[in-house]
């Protein structure tokens, strides 16, 4: 992404370096061709011509949109994750980044990966805005509170690289930082096994999801009283309302924290509210379980 990104800057360089070159040079040819030799000398009328100004419309109008096209074909890219991503949450604190991987490793102030691997980062912040900022993948993201935000990337290349907030957060933003740990495959195994010594997310989330007593409802041997999580995860859902909206990563964190702001078609408000009862740790360890059963769902299905 670096290399498309550094690519479309370049070009802006080029086109902006060229016209202000040009205009420079015929400034100058005009003032040295064009200039009044006498007091008595009058200059020539000028009358318009079709060509120049159909040139002076089209061409710059033809690079605005090579310009605008490039940029929304790269926007668009940027924001949407190849489906083989490895998807690890993100959760930032002042002044810290905090670091979980499925597989159950988790780090602060730093993110191991394996070279060639798409990498989405699911994103969230436990008190005031942050942004995490890798300035060799030219990337950059807001991380807010309440609310998941992603983004994603793919090192070609193993070593280690800056991880900066690019926005200011408190007293220590300065010391926000943290760096990117890219590795060859096999060494990002070895790293991954010597570092899983957590249960995985998927574990840890249906051990919660068990404690807190979700399973009572929303189980395989529930009664009906409320919806079954079973591939719920990135599905349509009708509200009371007559809304419909997508059970992705906010849906499902806004209806553990507060179930009554949207309440699903044919159920009653009787799920209490979890906020302020469980951590963003705790949380991404729960919507990383549902998400898990959705994934089980359709390997069921395809067998």
């Amino acid at each position: 992404m670096a290399a498309r990104v550094d690519a479309l800057f370049f070009f802006l360089v080029g086109v902006s370096a060229f016209f202000a070159a040009l205009i420079c040079i015929v400034i100058v040819a005009f003032v040295i061709k064009y200039r009044r030799r006498s007091d008595d000398e009058w200059p020539d009328e000028v009358h318009g011509g079709m060509w120049l100004e159909v040139m002076w419309t089209v061409i710059p109008l033809g690079l605005t949109l090579v310009i605008f096209f490039w940029g929304a074909k790269l926007y668009f890219v940027s924001r949407h994750a190849p489906p083989n991503s490895l998807e690890v949450t993100v959760v930032a604190k002042q002044w810290m980044w905090k670091v979980q991987h499925p597989e159950g490793a988790s780090e602060i102030n730093e993110l191991h990966v394996p070279v060639g691997q798409p990498i989405k980062l699911m994103m969230i912040s436990q008190d005031v805005i942050h942004d995490f900022a890798v300035p060799a993948f030219r990337l950059k993201q807001d991380v807010l509170p309440g609310r998941y935000t992603t983004v994603w990337f793919e090192a070609t290349k193993p070593g280690e690289y800056h991880l900066f907030c690019d926005q200011y957060c408190g007293a220590q933003h300065s010391g926000m930082v943290g760096r990117i740990v890219v590795l060859p495959q096999p060494q990002y195994e070895t790293w991954l096994n010597s570092n899983s010594v957590a249960a995985p997310a998927m574990t840890s989330g249906e051990t919660l999801s068990r404690k807190l007593g979700c399973d009572t409802c929303h189980g395989a041997r529930a009664t009906g009283r409320a919806p079954s999580l079973v591939g719920l995860f990135g599905k349509p859902v009708k509200l009371q309302d007559g809304r419909w909206v997508t059970a992705d990563e906010s849906y499902l964190r806004e209806s553990i924290l507060n179930p009554q702001a949207q309440v699903v078609a044919g159920y009653q408000p009787i799920m209490p509210p979890f906020k302020g009862r469980i951590s963003e740790e705790e949380m991404a360890a729960l919507v990383g379980y549902i998400k898990s059963l959705s994934r089980e769902e359709g390997e069921l299905a395809q067998k």
